[in-house]
């Protein structure tokens, strides 16, 4: 009789201790976690509200990398439109000079090397890199927008823009390409910057009629330079719509990661209070199970 009133004794006291070090191990993962849920099995409705929570996290993590990118890209294209713009400016001045009776034939020859030298710097910039290494103005291509051949330059990309997602359905084109920012029509007639700048160093190095083309070239470089204006233009708003999408996407994560706080995060103080009189619950019963379970013992031996 004594023998199966110690055996269920002890049952119990193990299974209690047991079940105590159990909840305090529970209490302590969830105050290290800052997370209340151990296992799916702990709260199937919340654990599954978590994975969805977890993978719209996951989603808007990538859309932010794709926006970063987005948003390098056309940083990088503002930055070569400037220099472009640049250029035309420094172009005007010359072709107002040459244009004046303020030049001599030498001086003109001079500004027209100049500007010779201006447009290999032109090519320099339409032939930019975005940062993948591919050509910033060339669309899809990744080689060499523009190409040199004899003297003329023509572009050798394509039309197209590979629109960057940026979520919820959104999405930006990363940059222009060469025609978007350096042609345009001038009397129903296409041309670009580079015919542009070739004929003006021609006419002024050569000395053939270089006040006419200096006047003729004047028209032609506002408009080069309204062209390239208005491509900045988009290219901000392109970037003001990259923030926008910036600013609400953080907004969710807010959300979201309140939510997830919500569902499945442990409450510090509560979680701290519980196990310190769990392990109060802990020490009394392991010491009262040594106690009696030695007064078993005693009796048994007697």
């Amino acid at each position: 009789m004594i023998n199966l009133s110690t055996g269920s004794y002890f049952d119990r006291a193990t299974k209690q201790i047991s079940s105590l070090r159990t909840q305090a191990e529970d209490l302590d993962r969830q105050i290290s976690t800052e997370q209340r849920l151990g296992r799916s099995s702990d709260d199937p409705v919340a654990a599954a509200r978590l994975r969805t929570l977890s993978r719209t996290t996951a989603l808007s993590e990538m859309d932010q990398r794709n926006s970063d990118s987005a948003q390098t890209n056309l940083k990088m294209t503002d930055t070569a439109l400037d220099s472009v713009a640049d250029i035309i400016i420094r172009v005007k001045e010359l072709a107002t000079l040459a244009a004046s009776g303020t030049y001599n034939d030498e001086q003109r020859a001079a500004a027209g090397a100049e500007i010779a030298t201006l447009k290999d710097s032109l090519l320099s910039l339409a032939n930019s890199r975005d940062a993948s290494g591919h050509a910033l103005f060339g669309g899809t291509i990744t080689g060499d927008a523009y190409q040199n051949v004899g003297g003329t330059i023509t572009y050798v990309g394509n039309s197209t823009i590979d629109p960057v997602s940026l979520g919820e359905g959104q999405s930006v084109l990363p940059t222009l390409t060469g025609p978007d920012a350096l042609s345009f029509k001038q009397d129903g007639v296409d041309t670009d910057l580079f015919a542009v700048l070739g004929s003006l160093a021609l006419a002024l190095q050569s000395g053939n009629d270089p006040v006419a083309a200096s006047k003729d070239a004047l028209a032609s470089l506002d408009l080069g330079l309204e062209k390239v204006t208005t491509s900045q233009t988009v290219v901000g708003a392109r970037l003001n719509w990259v923030d926008l999408m910036d600013q609400r996407r953080e907004t969710m994560g807010e959300l979201t990661a309140e939510e997830q706080k919500n569902v499945g995060g442990a409450d510090l103080a509560t979680s701290m209070m519980r196990l310190q009189d769990i392990m109060t619950v802990l020490e009394a019963s392991q010491a009262s199970f040594v106690k009696l379970s030695g007064l078993s013992l005693f009796n048994i031996i007697r």
